[in-house]
């Protein structure tokens, strides 16, 4: 397994794990890597720095590293603890509203966003997943959508 800082077109950096580094290049050019942030399908590598370690344990390598004390301040459940600051507040509540008020149909967004257009489905509010491809599509025709500006927790790496 590799990690790779990323950034997208807007300039937002994530990182995420891939198994090897054909495995990120063929995502990449199959248009499968989206920023969590903005949904932006254009991401490329970022500037990173390795973490090697050499002969000794990881605990006894990385006292005094530079990381090291950055790893500590950053929680093992950060991804389930409570978001901080004001906008992660209104963006966590957002996504609660979202979530209770919507139905997911995943993968099928993009066919079901027409069937309701088209009078074929019942009216409701739905949320799911759609590529940059099939959102614009939608779009060309009239089917008004919108990016989420949150990433589906079981697809965050």
């Amino acid at each position: 397994m590799i990690r790779y800082a990323l950034k997208c077109a807007s300039g937002h950096a994530f990182d995420s794990w891939f198994p090897s580094g054909a495995a990120y290049d063929a995502l990449r050019d199959a248009g499968h890597l989206a920023c969590p942030v903005c949904g932006s399908d254009r991401v490329e590598k970022a500037p990173m720095a390795p973490r090697v370690t050499v002969g000794r344990d990881r605990a006894t390598a990385s006292e005094g590293a530079p990381d090291a004390q950055q790893d500590a301040a950053v929680p093992a459940n950060a991804l389930s603890a409570p978001p901080k600051g004001e906008l992660a507040r209104a963006i966590a509540a957002l996504r609660d509203k979202i979530e209770r008020e919507t139905e997911n149909v995943g993968a099928r967004f993009a066919d079901e966003a027409r069937a309701i257009h088209g009078g074929e489905a019942p009216e409701r509010a739905i949320r799911g997943e759609a590529t940059p491809h099939e959102a614009r599509a939608l779009l060309e025709d009239g089917i008004p959508v919108l990016p989420l500006p949150f990433a589906n927790p079981k697809k965050v790496n």
